[in-house]
């Protein structure tokens, strides 16, 4: 290799290290990588998957695809199995390495299309930090059928260089939630030590000085004060429970039935499998149980509640269910309440499936499916 063709080389990586080392959100800066990838190298067009630890894939970054490709929102990506991905999922892909034919644009071309705009082939390289891996790059270019070892070299040094990068962002992010996690922890100690105890004093006071009076009306208003006082005490301890929840260091079902009977709703449990989350997926599972308790107790009008928690398949499955007033909802219409819509969020943040089911005086079911293995990471 002459020194100039390697300046050149090091020039680029340099550039793309750059880009790297600032970003912090990952499909704008995978979009921003390929799109300087394929300015200083000359090639054309370039796609990058993201796949999960189930196989799952989802189409992140592109570049200057062909209308074949790009159809209908990128459908023609975003579905089906290909050569690439398939050899990523059974650890045959393990370097740079030239794809004989693209199998999408194969499928282009049986369809009789013609707006493949002369894409053939393309490189594929796995990203990956370590051992770790979290998806592939793939580039190419109109009637490119062949990459050489030093463009694959240079290829796999890029992919190498991304997914040390979302290596650094996913332990940023595991740092963040620690970071959340501990001032949660700090703000419900605060709040049991201070707002707490005052709203324990006030009721007593009130309850006091409704004792130390014979005139009815100050006797119903000392009462009425104690009644307040009382009710913004249940609301501040389930406040500090929805903080930094005690019993969940036995276990989530421990801390389900301890919650339940602060709301003074009665759980019944009923536990399929061994129990044993990652902690991010019982965190996940504990702050959706907490809002569907507590959705129980306030909306259903009955004082009951069943939980049921099951583990199989490197799959967790929670469902929470009651018997009383329910709702008008269909799955083709918008969810209804803000909690719900966070209950789902959280559900579909760790990949997993969010069901509601519910009717008009036949209670509600709440039922989430999430992974263990890839929820857990």
């Amino acid at each position: 290799m002459s020194g100039e063709k390697k300046r050149s080389e090091i020039s680029i990586l340099k550039e793309i290290a750059e880009i790297l080392n600032e970003g912090t959100e990952i499909e704008s800066l995978l979009k921003e990588v390929l799109q300087k990838l394929l300015h200083i190298t000359d090639l054309e067009t370039g796609w990058i998957f993201l796949i999960d630890h189930q196989g799952e894939f989802h189409l992140a970054a592109e570049e200057k695809l062909p209308p074949a490709l790009s159809r209908e929102n990128f459908k023609p990506m975003c579905k089906g199995d290909c050569w690439c991905i398939d050899r990523y999922n059974d650890g045959r892909l393990t370097n740079a390495s030239n794809i004989i034919e693209c199998k999408r644009i194969e499928d282009a071309i049986a369809e009789q299309r013609k707006d493949t705009n002369g894409l053939t082939h393309h490189a594929s390289v796995p990203l990956r930090a370590g051992t770790e891996k979290f998806g592939i790059l793939n580039i190419g270019s109109p009637d490119k059928t062949h990459f050489t070892p030093e463009e694959l070299a240079l290829l796999e040094s890029v992919a190498f260089q991304i997914g040390t990068a979302l290596k650094r962002i996913k332990l940023t992010q595991l740092e963040q939630e620690s970071a959340l996690a501990a001032e949660r922890n700090r703000l419900a100690r605060d709040l049991h030590d201070s707002v707490n105890q005052l709203l324990f004093s006030l009721s007593l006071t009130a309850r006091g000085g409704a004792e130390m009076t014979d005139e009815p009306e100050i006797k119903e208003t000392f009462s009425y004060m104690q009644d307040l006082a009382q009710e913004a005490l249940s609301e501040m301890r389930a406040l500090i429970w929805q903080l930094k929840p005690r019993g969940l260091e036995n276990g989530i079902i421990s801390a389900m039935h301890s919650y339940s009977q602060m709301l003074g709703l009665k759980l019944e449990s009923k536990v399929i499998g061994v129990i044993s989350l990652p902690g991010k997926v019982e965190e996940t599972l504990w702050r959706i149980g907490q809002e569907a308790l507590a959705n129980c107790k306030k909306h259903s009008g009955q004082s009951t509640a069943e939980l049921t928690l099951t583990v199989e398949d490197e799959r967790v499955i929670m469902v929470i269910s009651d018997y009383g007033r329910g709702f008008h909802f269909c799955e083709n219409t918008d969810i209804p309440s803000l909690g719900l819509k966070s209950m789902r969020n959280r559900t579909e943040a760790l990949n997993g499936i969010f069901k509601l089911t519910t009717e008009p005086n036949k209670g509600t079911n709440i039922e989430l499916i999430i992974p263990i293995k890839e929820g857990g990471k």
